[in-house]
């Protein structure tokens, strides 16, 4: 039941959205797509709620329980950012607004997008272990060794993107040269034909010889 409920939160996130956007730009009903984006949390209170009642009915803890908990930490750090996005997305194919901005490729820059990347990673692994740890205090310590694995999936995850978004600033992507850059190989010159130089050495190189 609650693998099937999380699955029916993902689509409903993306069907919410897709009708929010819709209303908005098509439609132009902002009313109605602020309620309809506003309704995207309840889908996580709802997840939650079921899998709060499914441990209370005496459920054993499993690995369901816990991709409920990733599922939500997910949505909480991803959520905003995901729609806001989208929105800009929207905003410019459907209503003729300005492109959005793309995320920055090289230097410091890049390296600052991807730590608020790992931030916002970081907060959905923080509420991911919470609510694992919420529900291993609620049910006790029988049973809840696939609570504490998922814990550590977690902040896995965390860890590992966490190194990854640390070698953008130790390691600076930097912007390929113009000769690197596909298409723009500049043609190979004839030396014969390089400004400055004489032409027809011919005879200065069988002087050379002799």
């Amino acid at each position: 039941m609650i693998v099937g409920l999380v699955v029916a939160c993902e689509v409903g996130f993306w069907v919410l959205l897709a009708a929010g956007l819709a209303a908005r730009y098509l439609l132009k009903l902002r009313r109605t797509s602020v309620a309809l984006l506003l309704c995207e949390p309840l889908l996580e209170l709802v997840l939650f709620v079921a899998t709060a009642i499914d441990l209370k009915r005496g459920a054993e803890p499993s690995w369901e329980h816990g991709l409920a908990a990733l599922y939500i930490g997910f949505t909480v750090g991803y959520g905003h950012y995901t729609i806001r996005r989208l929105d800009g997305h929207a905003a410019h194919r459907l209503a003729g607004g300005p492109p959005p901005p793309k995320p920055p490729r090289h230097g410091l820059a890049r390296a600052r997008h991807e730590g608020r990347l790992w931030l916002r990673t970081l907060l959905a692994a923080a509420v991911a272990c919470a609510l694992l740890q919420g529900a291993i205090q609620y049910v006790g310590e029988g049973g809840t060794e696939s609570l504490r694995a998922f814990q550590w999936v977690a902040l896995r995850a965390a860890g590992i993107h966490g190194v990854i978004a640390l070698t953008y600033l130790i390691w600076p992507k930097k912007p390929k040269k113009p000769e690197e850059e596909p298409g723009s190989a500049l043609p190979a010159r004839d030396p014969e034909h390089v400004p400055g130089r004489l032409v027809g050495r011919t005879g200065q190189d069988e002087q050379q010889v002799r």
